[in-house]
């Protein structure tokens, strides 16, 4: 893709966002690697219903505007998403969104880490809850960067929900599975409670990451290095 499908994407994926109601007025935001020093980003105080690929910033690794229509700059929380990819050479595109059941976990400081719905267990394995950090600070990158070496997808404690991907789709679907996972986890809980599947189903579902060509890192999940990393 050239930078301007890639522009184009974003603003899709961005008003698919609000349409789930995964962000409200200015909440969230998302961005892409170009190549190792330039990176895509939404801007700050805008509404994902109302990004067009001529609002996305351009900007380098230390998070500085190489090229922006004027009175554009990205979010404050960039300082996440270049964590990311700092930490992490496979990412891609980064995604952060508040979709609401799986930020009520956040919330409510609760794991996402059953291994109970055959999908979740493939795509995305254990979702942990990371400590609380201040928005547009250093403290959330701090706070995110232990999980990444294993997690492609994490929970923000009272704030979110934060994934990476190979590339925007990728980290999109991971957004999209996280927020099902927690609805039918809220909705078993409901009925009495989640039942989990048993290990050796557990590692044989892992194993079937290289053969679906899962791509990213599963926590807990070494001995199957050629569907994790």
């Amino acid at each position: 893709m050239n930078e301007i499908e890639i522009k184009e994407q974003m603003c899709d994926i961005c008003h698919k966002m609000w349409q789930l109601g995964w962000v409200a007025a200015n909440d969230g935001n998302v961005s892409v690697k170009l190549d190792e020093d330039t990176f895509l980003a939404t801007p700050t105080g805008i509404s994902k219903c109302f990004i067009t690929p001529d609002k996305i910033v351009k900007i380098n690794r230390k998070g500085e505007i190489i090229e922006a229509a004027e009175g554009y700059r990205p979010s404050s929380e960039i300082k996440m998403h270049l964590r990311c990819y700092e930490v992490r050479e496979d990412v891609g595109s980064v995604l952060h969104a508040h979709p609401a059941t799986a930020t009520g976990y956040a919330v409510a400081n609760k794991a996402l880490d059953g291994y109970t719905m055959i999908e979740s267990i493939i795509a995305i394995g254990s979702v942990p809850v990371t400590p609380y950090g201040t928005p547009s600070t250093y403290e959330v990158p701090e706070a995110i960067t232990p999980y990444l070496e294993e997690h492609d997808v994490m929970l923000l404690q009272n704030h979110g929900a934060l994934t990476v991907g190979a590339d925007l789709l990728t980290a999109y679907y991971r957004m999209e599975t996280l927020e099902l996972f927690a609805k039918i986890s809220l909705t078993a809980h409901l009925l009495g409670g989640e039942k989990e599947i048993s290990r050796e189903n557990i590692d044989r579902l892992c194993g079937m990451r290289a053969q679906y060509k899962v791509t990213g890192r599963h926590p807990g999940y070494k001995k199957y290095p050629e569907g994790s990393k």
